[in-house]
């Protein structure tokens, strides 16, 4: 039954995956409602999930902060010290107020990326549909931030470019070089993600040829590729969150995308 809702997965998102908590449920019961939700909408739940742990655990070590941090309220200061100076090499010192955004971005990103290493668990960015969710949020602060920090007129005026006898080509330039970049975004996520589960996929399946498919567990090579498994998600999510900067920079005025 396992192997039979396994299948249905893989077929279904046209790329082999490693079982998971929900479509291990949904081979155990698969004519149970609440199954059949959770299978369907697999990648939402675990979105959701991950950013539900997230919250709880910033929330109950920052419950009670101290001038004297322990362990855990130093680890979290120093994330976030690292993720404000990264925004602010880029934005300058009025890069403090999108840190929020950007350091959510980073570490939930960066969460998703590495809940695929944990057995039972899947990485929601392994899906499309969650990189462009991602992206489009992106895309929609970017613009929002252009228009409240340079006004509708310099906004549309950017659009339009110079000389505005050609305003009709640069309108279409401009349109289409935004939307490129949540394409971008997105296109380059997911296929780093998705290459990373299928790479320990495969090396799972490996391990199970040399013991003849005989046995549930072969060979551990998988865990020789999660150094670099585990470095390759910070990356992603660092380049995610770096390229979303920038297009931030890129929408400020004049003087403070100069930084």
């Amino acid at each position: 039954m396992i192997e039979h809702g396994y299948e249905a997965v893989a077929h279904e998102a046209g790329l082999p995956e490693l079982p998971n908590l929900v479509t291990v449920m949904n081979s155990l019961w698969p004519h149970q409602p609440v199954s059949q939700f959770l299978h369907r909408w697999e990648n939402v739940v675990f979105a959701w999930a991950l950013a539900a742990g997230l919250v709880a655990v910033f929330a109950w070590s920052t419950r009670r902060l101290t001038l004297v941090p322990g362990r855990l309220q130093t680890a979290l200061e120093t994330i976030v010290e690292a993720l404000e100076g990264l925004v602010t090499s880029i934005l300058g010192h009025e890069g403090r107020r999108y840190t929020p955004f950007i350091g959510t971005l980073f570490l939930y990103i960066v969460t998703m990326n590495l809940a695929g290493l944990v057995p039972g668990l899947k990485s929601p960015t392994s899906s499309l549909n969650t990189t462009v969710g991602l992206a489009v949020c992106v895309f929609l602060y970017v613009q929002w931030t252009g228009i409240r920090r340079q006004g509708v007129a310099a906004y549309v005026k950017h659009f339009l470019g110079e000389p505005l006898f050609l305003a009709p080509l640069n309108v279409v330039l401009h349109v289409l070089g935004e939307c490129i970049k949540p394409l971008s975004l997105s296109l380059r996520l997911f296929a780093n993600i998705t290459g990373e589960d299928l790479t320990i996929y495969y090396l799972i399946g490996l391990g199970l040829m040399c013991v003849g498919g005989t046995l549930l567990a072969g060979p551990p090579f998988q865990t020789l590729f999660y150094p670099l498994a585990i470095m390759f998600s910070l990356i992603q999510a660092l380049v995610f969150s770096l390229l979303s900067t920038v297009y931030i920079s890129l929408m400020l005025p004049h003087e403070h995308g100069q930084h």
